[in-house]
């Protein structure tokens, strides 16, 4: 049987199922991550785009990553909260916020990025081979 997981903003009404595992859970260390989360890090799961549903209304902010493409931020137009995102360099993938799933089991990151913009007093939470620069 299939895991079904869900993400939600703050005020429950923009909801994201989930099904399956993640194909990667990524922590993001870059200066748009610190001010998107206001915390020092995002850490996004993906998902391949068939296998997330998505209910609720949504806003949307776009803004060009380090890459060039764009990235769509997806957020509640009641609370605010950033739930998940469209990575335009991997249109096949829906990005989702970690801490929107509010489940201390998710799964850890696998890769860290932008390792060069990590607090000082921020643990590392990989092993340097499994840290890489952004991308």
């Amino acid at each position: 049987m299939t895991k079904e997981r869900l993400a939600s903003c703050a005020c429950g009404e923009l909801r994201v199922f989930c099904s399956g595992e993640p194909s990667k859970v990524s922590l993001c260390h870059c200066l748009a991550c610190q001010k998107r989360t206001g915390s020092t890090f995002g850490v996004a799961a993906f998902f391949e785009r068939k296998r997330v549903r998505i209910d609720g209304a949504t806003r949307a902010f776009a803004r060009e990553a380090d890459s060039g493409f764009p990235v769509i931020f997806h957020f509640c137009p009641d609370c605010g909260s950033t739930v998940f995102w469209e990575p335009q360099r991997k249109p096949d993938y829906i990005a989702v916020g970690v801490g929107s799933f509010a489940d201390p089991d998710f799964p850890a990151p696998d890769q860290a990025v932008y390792q060069e913009h990590r607090h000082g007093w921020v643990a590392a939470v990989l092993k340097p081979s499994d840290a890489r620069s952004g991308s």
